[in-house]
């Protein structure tokens, strides 16, 4: 089975003296263009080792706002050649100039939000460097909304890992589909913001 095989290789690698270079690594290129969330090699992480949970999630905030300052200059450097297709691929091109304004006024919730949900962060991040948001308003929200989510995965992880760890093994196809339909919905959301 797939996902079983998948599931065996996160905790391995959980287990690893990779194990935070690769968060590192996943963490910073999804805030940027990566698609694929930090929580998938996090949690494992987590599992296999609860009293690195704290740890784990420092490494995982830090990375991810150092990506999104990288989105942020594609945005604000790097939109015609970088950011469009990266925009146009969540299909969000055509909006730009209307998401412009609002989000002028809203940026910071914006990237509360995104950070803290299956929303895709790359976006926000881009958005917030081509309609030039304030720097530190940015950076401050990233750090709130990163930490808030991993966090908050790591302290549950952590009192709660072993009966989760029991309860994410025995159903592990449907928390793959619970995973799947979460990632989705963040880019189905993107479709219609």
């Amino acid at each position: 089975m797939m996902i079983k095989r998948f599931y065996n290789w996160t905790i391995s690698l959980a287990e690893s003296p990779y194990a935070l270079w690769a968060l590192a690594v996943v963490a910073f290129v999804e805030s940027s263009v990566f698609p694929i969330p930090p929580d998938v090699i996090m949690i494992p992480m987590i599992i296999a080792r609860p009293s690195k949970a704290f740890l784990i999630a420092t490494v995982a905030m830090a990375a991810s706002v150092m990506g999104a300052l990288l989105g942020y200059y594609i945005g604000a450097g790097l939109f015609d050649v970088v950011g469009k297709p990266i925009l146009e691929f969540y299909g969000k091109t055509d909006a730009a100039a209307d998401f412009s304004q609002r989000f002028k006024e809203y940026g910071a919730w914006a990237v509360l939000i995104a950070g803290v949900t299956p929303f895709p962060f790359k976006v926000i991040t881009i958005m917030s460097g081509w309609t030039g948001l304030n720097l530190t308003i940015f950076i401050v929200s990233a750090i709130v909304a990163r930490g808030l989510r991993f966090f908050i995965i790591a302290a549950l992880l952590w009192k709660f890992g072993a009966p989760i760890r029991d309860f994410i093994e025995k159903r592990l196809g449907l928390m793959f589909i619970l995973f799947l339909t979460l990632l989705l919905g963040g880019f189905y959301l993107v479709k219609f913001l």
